[in-house]
């Protein structure tokens, strides 16, 4: 009953997501436009609300917050072996290293609302605040590694800042800190309209991810999207439950870091293999396959709570 009532109602969106799209019911521009409208408006207005509405909730997130960092730097270093080890091309380096720490945070916040309540989406919060920016970093600086461009460092740190200031994601969680900080409640009004705006976020962004998940480069690339994942949704999780324990993790920022770890693969890496020369196909198989491995990812999690 934990993954039906947990996993079922995420992954039954997503399947309609892909249902409506294949019966045309939505199309490129309508998920194009409703991909945008969650990224840019809703999902961040979500984030600050809140976390903004949660007192002081990042004085519990230390833990959880040095944990993920460690485990994505150790799963990152892991990923450059990898390109290394199993000769990934340059074209196909940057996509490859994405799919094995970048996650999903529609997918995340939507499983963690369910199993976590309130308190675990506050928590959550915090910690993609923290961790966005350096993932972006991470990222950002193999793509351009192996993207065959020559920049300067100042080319390079104007391109990675961009990156992180222009996502409203970061925007969103940062502003909830320092209101929650501040102010620490919103007037009933705002409470009712942020609620309602929040009501729209997940539903619409699960929706959108089912509508562009295509299996059509799955075939050709499978073998370093299985790769990609297998780090993603097994070492990451195995590393990060090493130092969750390392860092004494209290309840709930070990079973937030657990289905942390476990999420699949983000959507973003698309937007930024395109950007930076690198191979989106190998970025659309990769996000697929670990959207849908991720379901028993998240199920092992689930059931060990």
């Amino acid at each position: 009953m934990m993954i039906l009532n947990n996993l079922f109602p995420v992954f039954a969106l997503i399947g309609l997501g892909s249902l409506l799209k294949n019966i045309h019911l939505t199309g490129e521009h309508f998920l194009r436009s409703s991909d945008r409208l969650v990224y840019f408006i809703f999902f961040p207005a979500m984030l600050f609300w809140k976390i903004g509405s949660a007192p002081s909730v990042d004085n519990g997130a230390t833990d959880l917050i040095a944990a993920a960092i460690c485990a994505v730097a150790a799963i990152y270093l892991v990923s450059a072996v990898c390109l290394k080890l199993f000769k990934v091309s340059h074209f196909a380096a940057g996509s490859f290293s994405q799919s094995c720490y970048r996650f999903n945070t529609y997918v995340g916040m939507a499983v963690i609302m369910n199993a976590l309540g309130e308190t675990g989406v506050s928590r959550f919060g915090i910690l993609i605040g923290f961790i966005i920016p350096i993932i972006n970093v991470l990222a950002v600086s193999t793509l351009i590694w192996y993207s065959g461009q020559t920049l300067h460092a100042r080319e390079r740190l104007r391109i990675t800042l961009r990156a992180l200031i222009s996502n409203p994601l970061i925007i969103g969680c940062l502003a909830g800190m320092a209101y929650s900080r501040l102010v620490g409640e919103f007037p009933v009004f705002l409470d009712n309209t942020f609620r309602l705006a929040a009501m729209v976020a997940l539903p619409l962004a699960l929706l959108s991810i089912g509508g562009t998940l295509t299996l059509k480069n799955l075939k050709t690339h499978m073998g370093q999207a299985f790769l990609g994942s297998a780090i993603k949704l097994l070492m990451l999780p195995a590393v990060g439950w090493f130092f969750l324990n390392a860092f004494d993790a209290s309840p709930l920022s070990f079973q937030v870091g657990m289905l942390f770890f476990a999420l699949p693969a983000s959507p973003a890496i698309i937007v930024l293999s395109s950007q930076l020369n690198s191979n989106t196909e190998l970025a659309s198989a990769a996000i697929v396959l670990s959207t849908l491995l991720s379901f028993f990812s998240m199920s092992a999690v689930l059931l060990s709570f």
